[in-house]
């Protein structure tokens, strides 16, 4: 830490003499080291602390600038070593400024009075007319954001809750902010009560007010030009550029806006990307993305979702005002030109086309196309397992985690079958059958809400959630199995026996995480209680919760296999075993076969339409190969299915062999 001595006379007189002036010379300190040379037509008011300008600053282009002050005006400053601050057209009140800083061509930057900067503001997510207010601060989890939305059954709890970011919002506020080291600012307008962090870039921003950018040198913050931004926090990772304007929102590490995207009274969690369009009172859970101009997302929940464009949302019905609102489950997507009339709840891995207005409730049918024809939704459940865009999504999503390593704030389950959607599949299968039962299974179609499914639909979905079932169960099984050591079938069974607290019952999705309900209600409890009274034990908790996912799913996966199978587990004998393993082999080559054959309808003639401009067929396809680089067998997607065909062959004998050897030898 720098020790700070005042001005000597000889100091003031070569500041007076490059036309800097002071309200009071005797207010200013300088570090040890100190040197007046780089100060120019600067005025000083208030206590000022200025460190040593002995480094220069290389830019782009070629060009050099020492660190110093040139033409600035500054009030109750703390200026740290070897910063350039240069052409500010009013003046810099009350902040701290970081060693190695470059602020140039500015406005105005301060801080008036006592600020939070943007800690406590209040979101009126999902419902515009306000109950379900989201308090956004620094450590804001997709989980905890949660929970204090869609827990307002639980009084107790979220007022507990919105005590202990209370205190936390309490702690960091001040009368003085700061803007960290390594910390650049060009060609900016109007910052006020705005907290900087460490490494950030603002380049071009017209106004930011009210608001904290927590930019790290793990993972630094861009914001581009013509940014205007209310009440805000963004999060370390994140990129703001290029005209957007956002109110009351919160940003979450590495989100990317941009391309004069508009947002108010939302919340953006890990990986979202929002580009052209507008979002309005939005629960955007992690890698929520939407790209285009004319699409707009309102009072909706979203997760690991792509929006199509022209996609639209109503939550007025012009009756009681702007009060509805809707759920699109994890990796519901949205075709061009969709319309969703809330309130309704769309299915996990859902597709959505055409025009909704009947309030479908669709959570039981995971994986399922919701069609709108003639004013009617028609439901193909489990038709998007056979989708090879799926599974392109599920592979795609934790490779573009662009999230630092250390300081995760959401916890984010990437799996693509779990039982939270296992789960629904059993509903969805009951249902099917409650459909045939009453209606007759030669019926050509079944009235499920207000929509239809058609009986070939009924039947694919029945099989299509059978091998997904059939797989999930296999994958927890044959997991369990290659962790445990056992030396015959005695000891086998005993490895079998879970060994986690929680995992029985229903299990949730909150914001990206995937969790046994009871083991959330636990910590929800505690909040309740006052045992968990800080925002960071929080955060821990839903962590760990996550963490022990795998320990949870086979506690729960261990009953479903005993229930849907009609065996007992800890009586299970090797050829009953066998079954099992042999019945998930059957459903991973049949599901892959299926995602299979659906990638060959991108490789057809009719997908080369518009290919080989002026040539015949043999034209077409070279020139698709050019440009997709590769024919159907070879490309790597198709290669990386058969090749999960061949692995997952393979560890099913591998598993078969394990258990005889070891049982044979006894």
């Amino acid at each position: 830490m720098n020790k700070y001595r005042k001005l000597s006379e000889a100091e003031i007189k070569a500041l007076q003499s490059q036309m800097c002036t002071a309200a009071d010379w005797t207010e200013i300190e300088v570090a040890e080291g100190f040197s007046a040379e780089y100060i120019h037509h600067a005025r000083f008011s208030g206590s000022v602390r200025l460190g040593v300008f002995e480094k220069e600053f290389a830019l782009a282009g070629g060009m050099v600038k020492h660190s110093g002050l040139y033409h600035v005006t500054l009030h109750n400053v703390t200026v740290g070593d070897n910063c350039c601050i240069e052409n500010v057209k009013n003046y810099i009140a009350n902040y701290q400024i970081g060693e190695n800083t470059f602020i140039e061509n500015v406005d105005i930057i301060l801080t008036d009075c006592h600020s939070s900067f943007g800690n406590g503001v209040e979101v009126s997510v999902l419902s515009e007319t306000g109950g379900r207010e989201v308090v956004i601060y620094d450590r804001l989890s997709a989980q905890t954001a949660y929970v204090m939305a869609l827990y307002r059954h639980r009084p107790g709890m979220v007022a507990n809750l919105r005590e202990a970011i209370g205190r936390y919002v309490e702690g960091i506020s001040s009368s003085v902010g700061t803007i960290g080291k390594n910390v650049t600012i060009a060609d900016a307008g109007y910052i006020k009560n705005v907290r900087i962090g460490d490494c950030a870039k603002i380049e071009g921003a017209s106004r930011l007010k009210n608001g904290s950018i927590n930019s790290s040198a793990a993972a630094p913050v861009h914001v581009g030009v013509n940014v205007i931004g209310d009440d805000f926090i963004i999060s370390s990772g994140a990129s703001v550029e290029d005209g957007v304007t956002f109110s009351r929102c919160f940003i979450g590490q590495a989100c990317r806006l941009g391309h004069c995207y508009s947002a108010t009274d939302s919340l953006f969690f890990g990986n979202c990307q929002g580009e052209n369009g507008e979002a309005c009172a939005i629960f955007a859970g992690p890698f929520t993305v939407t790209h285009h101009k004319s699409t707009l997302l309102i009072a909706g929940m979203f997760s690991f979702m792509n929006a199509g464009s022209g996609s639209n949302q109503s939550n007025h019905m012009y009756k009681l005002g702007p009060i509805h609102q809707g759920i699109m489950e994890r990796g519901a997507k949205t075709a061009s030109d969709s319309y969703i009339l809330w309130p309704s709840k769309v299915g996990a891995f859902s597709l959505v086309m055409g025009r909704h207005v009947s309030h479908q409730d669709t959570s039981d049918f995971p994986f399922s196309y919701l069609i709108e024809q003639q004013n009617t939704t028609y439901i193909m459940p489990g038709a998007n397992l056979k989708s090879v865009g799926t599974i392109r999504d599920a592979k795609k999503w934790p490779l573009r985690d662009g999230r630092a390593v250390r300081d995760r704030l959401d916890q984010i389950n990437y799996n693509l079958l779990s039982p939270y959607v296992i789960q629904k599949m059993l509903n969805g299968v009951s249902i099917l059958k409650q459909l045939q039962a009453v209606s007759g299974e030669q019926s050509e179609s079944y009235t499920y809400q207000s929509g239809k499914i058609k009986r070939s639909s009924l039947l694919k979905g029945l099989k299509y959630y059978g091998m997904a079932i059939d797989k999930f169960l296999g994958n927890s099984l044959i997991s369990r199995i290659m962790k445990s050591e056992f030396s015959d079938m005695e000891s086998l069974r005993e490895a079998l026996v879970p060994d986690a607290v929680y995992g029985d019952g229903r299990w949730v999705d909150i914001a990206g995480m995937i969790a046994p309900k009871k083991a959330v209600s636990a910590v929800l409890d505690e909040i309740q209680d006052g045992v968990l009274a800080d925002v960071d034990q929080i955060n821990a908790r839903f962590a760990d919760m996550h963490a022990h996912y795998y320990d949870y799913e086979w506690r729960w996966a261990y009953k479903v296999i005993e229930d849907y199978y009609g065996v007992r587990l800890r009586d299970i004998t090797l050829e009953e075993l066998c079954e099992l393993i042999g019945i998930w082999k059957k459903s991973v080559v049949a599901l892959d076969e299926l995602v299979y054959e659906d990638a060959r309808k991108e490789f057809s003639l009719s997908a080369m339409t518009s290919f080989g401009a002026d040539g015949d067929e043999a034209v077409r396809k070279e020139d698709f190969m050019q440009v997709r680089g590769s024919l159907f067998e070879s490309n790597p997607f198709v290669m990386s299915v058969k090749e999960h065909i061949r692995v997952k062959s393979d560890l099913a004998e591998e598993v078969l062999h394990r258990i005889r050897s070891k049982i044979s030898k006894k």
